[in-house]
């Protein structure tokens, strides 16, 4: 049995303490001055190009905005990010890891990826922060592919190709995640969604989003590992 197991990171692997928000509203600080009402901007489930257009709107700065500022505004921010990273207190891996790294790395035919709206440097970075190696994953897609989160499983199943000897499809890909996002991300491609009420979302929301399974956490590694192999 091949699986191709997908994971999101903030809210799923781990939390970072406000870090990443710091980071990003600093940049956008630096470039359009002091800002109002960037709180009301919720991060979880989206890209970092995403959450930087949508920063800017909340500041008063209404779109387009083109791809080279929102290129530039992310670059500042994960050089911002790591510096807070160093510095940040309290960030934590949640529970279930790195067991269930450590499980599925141990089955036979199983490829460890992730899928974030992170940027690519910006989730090393962060997993590297909590003692995750990032090489684990050996594949990934994320916010500097695309800024639409839709397109990530895709990319994430092309990149996974030399793997499987073809494009892996349906319930041989599974996406692990905290929000509806995760959950609706993969359906263009059948992709079998397991949900964790480790971030914002509760149960219900994420029952109600669809996903094949919703946990309270990884901290049952068998019944998460009997999810994804069904």
């Amino acid at each position: 049995m091949q699986k191709l197991v997908l994971f999101d990171i903030d809210g799923t692997i781990l939390r970072s303490a406000g870090a990443g928000r710091r980071a990003i509203t600093a940049a956008l600080a630096e470039e359009i001055g002091p800002t109002v009402g960037l709180e009301r901007v919720r991060f979880d489930g989206k890209t970092d190009p995403q959450i930087v257009v949508e920063l800017l709107e909340a500041a008063g700065h209404a779109g387009p905005h083109s791809k080279e500022r929102v290129q530039a505004l992310c670059a500042r921010y994960v050089g911002l990010l790591e510096d807070e990273l160093a510095s940040t207190a309290g960030m934590r891996l949640l529970p279930g890891f790195p067991a269930i790294l450590d499980r599925l790395e141990e089955t036979s035919g199983v490829v460890l990826g992730l899928l974030t709206g992170n940027l690519a440097r910006g989730a090393a970075l962060k997993l590297s922060a909590v003692g995750v190696n990032p090489n684990r994953f050996r594949v990934g897609a994320f916010g500097s592919d695309s800024g639409h989160r839709p397109d990530l499983p895709a990319i994430a199943t092309r990149r996974a190709a030399p793997m499987f000897g073809r494009v892996p499809t349906g319930a041989e890909v599974v996406i692990i995640g905290d929000t509806p996002a995760d959950v609706a991300c993969g359906r263009g491609i059948g992709a079998r969604a397991l949900a964790v009420a480790t971030g914002s979302y509760g149960l219900a929301e994420l029952e109600a989003s669809g996903a094949y399974a919703v946990f309270t956490d990884l901290a049952d590694i068998d019944a998460a590992l009997a999810v994804i192999f069904a």
